[in-house]
């Protein structure tokens, strides 16, 4: 998770977002984050997943060049269900193959390995 630090609105309009795991920094503009924020606390109930996905659009943004607006409006029409998968593409596009997020593999086993295990 993500820690923010909310500047003095008087003097500097940004919002400093730390990650410690990938041992980043975004700035972001105060108001464009209060936008995606409202518009995640109107979708999910938990403000943790909200805050949580408000960061992931920032993440993604500066990943992919595209602008948040862009991404919100994709997310615009789109249930929870529909925006977790959404957002679980983008951020697996940066992601190596064996971190991927949302996807399972079932393990298939050897035909002739799977013929000599008895259970």
């Amino acid at each position: 998770m993500a820690t923010l630090n909310y500047t003095n609105p008087g003097t500097d309009p940004t919002v400093r977002a730390f990650d410690e795991f990938y041992n980043r920094e975004l700035v972001i503009d105060g108001n464009q984050y209060d936008t995606v924020l409202s518009f995640f606390s109107s979708i999910f109930d938990d403000e943790f997943a909200a805050k949580n996905f408000t960061l992931t659009v920032f993440q993604i943004s500066e990943d992919t060049g595209s602008t948040v607006e862009d991404i919100l409006s994709e997310l615009g029409n789109q249930n929870q269900v529909q925006i977790t998968a959404t957002l679980a593409f983008y951020l697996n596009n940066n992601r190596s193959n064996t971190t991927l997020l949302g996807i399972t593999n079932t393990a298939t086993p050897n035909q002739y390995v799977a013929r000599n295990i008895l259970i």
